[in-house]
């Protein structure tokens, strides 16, 4: 038989394809001979193993965080994609796609081959591709292949190469695929698994992204675009080119409608139908950039997770649904106090706040912010970075005296101990330069001579301070910091201010074998959530907990998922921290930052301690009430800091700062917290433990006034103290004890110095004269009452300057 000429090559390759139909339907266990070698590479051993996880079904999807009460903040994926079951689609979204892409889907076993020597026989005869060949069950393989194994650029593109062993593969495995799925789950899982264009993922992301709704709720013109656009999702994109999207979608009505899925008339009306594409698409913000003002707090999820065990490829693949405890409400109100104190385009200054819950069992992050946007535009002052949470390297000034009263405590002093105030100028032992030469400390103000620590901690005299670190050691301090919650100095490496270069060693170890005194100044680097969860160990009876960002963890099946969270622990005892707290009770009342709690109207008993650092670079207010516990970092952001200066706007970068943690930090602060506490019950300090109240039993000094100086004396050295006489004038007997300091308490090591009365007073002066002063105001210019200065603004810098060996510039 003679064949015509134009006749052979097609019917050669039906002929073949007819061959290969019988090998890979008869059972498919080696590849044919013909193609040994290319083949058995690539569609042996892994056919079984892919099949395997195709029926198991798993595929990337993004993963959502939510604030406390459920509502989304933020989406992070690799894929834009939200799985849904067969009766979440709409019949006319599955009529559309088998309609345009595999007409015989629910005849065939897997794989066309009737459609396939079709399309064979049409390309051979144009000399071109016109027509394709795979189902919807191969289409499925490829894309799982695609957008499911594949992790490098070289694995997708291997994944799409035009081969005859990448096509036998697929083959086989949608054969396998289809003895052990029905075919509504494969068109299920093939509607979720396909790119849609635009960043989406799977039919949900596709109707969210073009109509704005749900897969279920998807029309007939709807569908048949989706449907039209699997083919080429560039080619046939409606926002791109509408016209050829339209036609496409028409097209594909015109095959529903020819296949009996929709009837006359419904055809009609689907072709005359606008697009109806939403204007903006409706894509999803991939990751933090997304979350708007919640973007610092969503980054610290990240990473609190990423550092639990979580993998970022595994957050952002898994479709997990993980509810934090962001209080949207308390995030807002922090946001606009931030704002209106510092703006968020004011050059140099950041501003940051965290709020943390208290809590016997886990400490809660309410919320954290800045006044910075959080976003990568630098032109527009924007950042990324995570200010709220990670430390600052100006440190927090004063506040660490929290650390070295603590420590106090622990030692044996009491919250009613009265504390040695040295004047400005004082040269402490410890307090040396790199040359082992005292450097004077200074206070920012005039103090009496002795004030009990509770006062000490409202106005902050450095003096005392350096004074009882004295007493307490400088390590134990620093690991009583690290106890109560500034972790990071026993993580962070130590920067060798000489070199610049981070060494290999953590904060806290150099600090302590340095025994750098201006510790108690505050001048390492500082977290603001770190401090507000200092403030809520206090508040949580002295138990310690991890600023846990996580309510809960469900997986995309909607199971629970555990998270592995450092243990809370007792970092002191529960007396010493409600002791604590009532010594911190009296900033907002006759502290440092009583004018900024009077304007803004406070009324409830809280824990407060400002501070301020060298060069006023930086200022720092830290506060708690039952409720919750913030604090507020105020600082210079640039490359270089200089000081800030803090008057009627403000604050900005300048000469000689002015910025106090009175000023800008408390007044943020307090602008912040009272509306959010607003409604909620005004709750008292918790209870004291006299213990801490009135100082240990190795602390309280046997009262000796009123005895003979030689009894005195004696008493005093069989109780362990130290003692010095001075002899004053006193109409007492002569040798009596008429005064002694301290009393009541004194530091374990202190000298007791005893007033002994000489016996006799000097006669008084004569009576002033009564002639009127030269000014006519009689009486005026007489000397202040003791203790009649104000209260400087927060107990000043450290007198040491930056970059000291003693510590003046922040390690790190």
């Amino acid at each position: 038989m003679n064949i015509p000429r134009h006749l052979v090559r097609p019917i050669g390759l039906l002929l073949g394809f007819c061959v290969l139909a019988g090998i890979v339907t008869a059972g498919m266990v080696f590849p044919f001979a013909a193609w040994a070698g290319v083949v058995s590479n690539d569609a042996g051993d892994s056919v079984n193993s892919t099949s395997g996880d195709l029926v198991d079904g798993g595929l990337p999807q993004r993963t959502t965080l939510t604030d406390a009460e459920g509502r989304p903040i933020a989406y992070l994926f690799d894929q834009n994609r939200s799985s849904v079951s067969a009766d979440e689609i709409s019949p006319a979204m599955k009529a559309a796609i088998v309609a345009i892409e595999d007409r015989r889907f629910y005849q065939h076993q897997g794989v066309d081959w009737q459609g396939t020597i079709r399309a064979v026989v049409a390309n051979s005869a144009s000399g071109d591709v016109v027509q394709g060949a795979s189902t919807l069950s191969q289409q499925y393989v490829k894309n799982y292949m695609l957008y499911v194994e594949a992790r490098t650029e070289a694995e997708r593109l291997k994944a799409t190469e035009q081969t005859p062993a990448r096509k036998l593969k697929e083959a086989r495995i949608a054969l396998q695929l289809e003895r052990s799925l029905s075919k509504e789950e494969i068109l299920t899982r093939y509607l979720n698994i396909v790119y849609w264009g635009n960043g989406a993922y799977g039919i949900a992301a596709a109707a969210r992204t073009y109509f704005g709704t749900t897969p279920d709720k998807l029309t007939v013109p709807q569908a048949a675009l989706l449907a039209g656009m699997v083919r080429s999702t560039s080619g046939f994109d409606p926002v791109a080119h509408p016209q050829a999207a339209l036609e496409r979608r028409n097209l594909v009505i015109a095959q529903m409608h020819e296949q009996g899925m929709i009837n006359n008339a419904q055809a009609e009306e689907a072709a005359a139908s606008p697009l109806g594409v939403i204007t903006p698409l409706g894509s999803l913000p991939n990751g933090c950039i997304g979350a708007g003002d919640a973007g610092f707090f969503c980054k610290y999820v990240v990473e609190y997770l990423t550092e639990a065990g979580f993998p970022i490829d595994q957050l952002t693949r898994g479709g997990f649904t993980i509810k934090t405890t962001l209080d949207r409400t308390a995030l807002e109100k922090m946001k606009a106090a931030l704002d209106q104190k510092v703006p968020p385009a004011q050059p140099n200054v950041a501003n940051v706040m965290s709020i943390v819950a208290p809590g016997q069992n886990k400490h809660r992050v309410l919320a954290m912010g800045s006044n910075r946007t959080f976003g990568l535009n630098a032109d527009k002052w924007e950042t990324s970075y995570g200010l709220p949470y990670e430390p600052v390297n100006l440190g927090a000034g004063s506040v660490y005296k929290i650390f070295t009263a603590a420590t106090a405590l622990e030692k044996g002093i009491g919250i009613n101990y009265s504390l040695a105030v040295p004047p400005s100028g004082y040269t402490s032992p410890i307090f040396l330069d790199g040359g082992g030469r005292p450097i004077p400390v200074q206070n920012a103000g005039s103090y009496p001579e002795r004030m009990t620590l509770t006062d000490a901690l409202a106005t902050s005299p450095n003096t005392a301070f350096i004074k009882l670190e004295e007493f307490t050691g400088i390590p134990d301090v620093v690991d009583m910091a690290v106890r109560l919650g500034m972790k990071s100095l026993a993580t962070m490496p130590f920067v060798d201010p000489a070199t610049g270069r981070r060494t290999d060693r953590s904060i806290a170890e150099v600090t302590k074998e340095q025994k750098q005194a201006s510790f108690t100044l505050g001048a390492s680097p500082t977290s603001a959530l770190e401090l507000a969860n200092v403030a809520a160990t206090l508040y949580s009876a002295g138990k310690w907990c991890p600023p846990s960002p996580i309510e809960s963890i469900t997986d995309a099946s909607g199971k629970p998922v555990s998270i592995i969270e450092a243990p809370c622990t007792q970092a002191v005892e529960p007396g010493l921290a409600n002791t604590l707290v009532n010594a911190l009770s009296k900033d907002d009342i006759s502290g440092t930052a009583a004018a900024a709690a009077r304007a803004a109207g406070w009324n409830r008993p809280m824990l407060g301690k400002t501070g301020t650092t060298q060069e006023h670079k930086s200022a720092a207010f830290v506060g708690a009430v039952p409720q919750l516990a913030a604090a507020v970092i105020t600082f210079d952001n640039s490359r270089s800091p200089k000081p800030l200066c803090d008057g009627g706007g403000a604050p900005y970068a300048c000469r000689s700062g002015t910025i106090f943690g009175g000023k800008t930090p408390a007044q943020t602060w307090f602008s912040a917290i009272k509306p959010i506490l607003e409604g909620q019950p005004v709750l008292p300090l918790p209870p004291t433990e006299d213990r801490y109240l009135q100082g240990g039993a190795e602390s309280r000094v046997p009262d000796v006034v009123g005895r003979g100086m030689n009894d005195a004396r004696a008493i005093l050295q069989r109780a362990g103290w130290t003692v010095s006489t001075r002899t004053v004038d006193n109409l007492a007997p002569r040798g009596t004890v008429v005064g002694q300091n301290p009393r009541g308490t004194a530091l374990p090591g202190e000298t007791i110095v005893l007033q002994v009365s000489s016996g006799t007073v000097p006669a008084p002066p004569p009576a002033p004269s009564s002639e009127p002063a030269p000014d006519g105001n009689p009486g005026q210019g007489g000397e202040s009452p003791p203790g009649g200065e104000p209260a400087p603004p927060d107990g000043g810098s450290p007198p040491n300057g930056e970059g000291s060996p003693n510590g003046g510039a922040p390690p790190g």
